[in-house]
């Protein structure tokens, strides 16, 4: 387990990534809300965002494209408690269940916590899907390269490098 250590800006905890995502509504508003009230969770500290990337759907086709991004914070909330402040900013942007895949709000993803793997209830960290995912690894990418995923032992970098994902995912919006 990662200990909890100060960061530069005092919020002791650990790094996690955030995964961001929206194609309803006006979806770059959407996700910059998200980052801004990622910072406003307790014990958590925005560290920094990713550029905004415009990507085709996956899964579900028929639908409008996403803009995705990626967060980096240290937060000193525990896996779990993380993952219900999240899901309660998708409730206070409006989010309501849909189906798997389809249109949303807002999305936001807990990617990795620290080194840790998570297996429990409805929440398994590293996201079981993020290695398949372009939308994810580039964002990803832009941040963490050298970031190590705790399950497979490889890079961020390595996994993009591995990914047979052929997507288009667009840098749009520079942080």
């Amino acid at each position: 387990m990662e200990s909890f250590e100060p960061s530069e800006k005092g919020v002791p905890g650990v790094v996690a990534f955030i995964g961001i995502g929206a194609n309803m509504g006006d979806p770059v508003v959407g996700c910059r809300d998200a980052v801004r009230r990622l910072g406003a969770i307790p014990e958590t500290r925005l560290l920094r965002g990713s550029s905004l990337y415009r990507t085709e759907p996956v899964g579900t086709r028929d639908q409008a494209w996403f803009i995705n991004s990626v967060a980096e914070i240290r937060t000193g909330l525990r896996p779990r408690k993380l993952f219900e402040a999240l899901k309660g900013v998708e409730r206070e942007m409006g989010r309501t269940e849909g189906p798997r895949g389809g249109p949303r709000i807002i999305d936001l993803d807990l990617l990795l916590y620290g080194q840790e793997v998570v297996a429990e209830e409805g929440l398994v960290i590293p996201h079981p899907e993020m290695h398949r995912r372009r939308f994810v690894l580039e964002p990803l990418c832009e941040l963490a390269s050298y970031a190590i995923h705790p399950a497979f032992g490889i890079s961020i970098r390595g996994l993009l490098d591995r990914l047979t994902d052929a997507s288009t995912v667009e840098r749009c919006i520079t942080g």
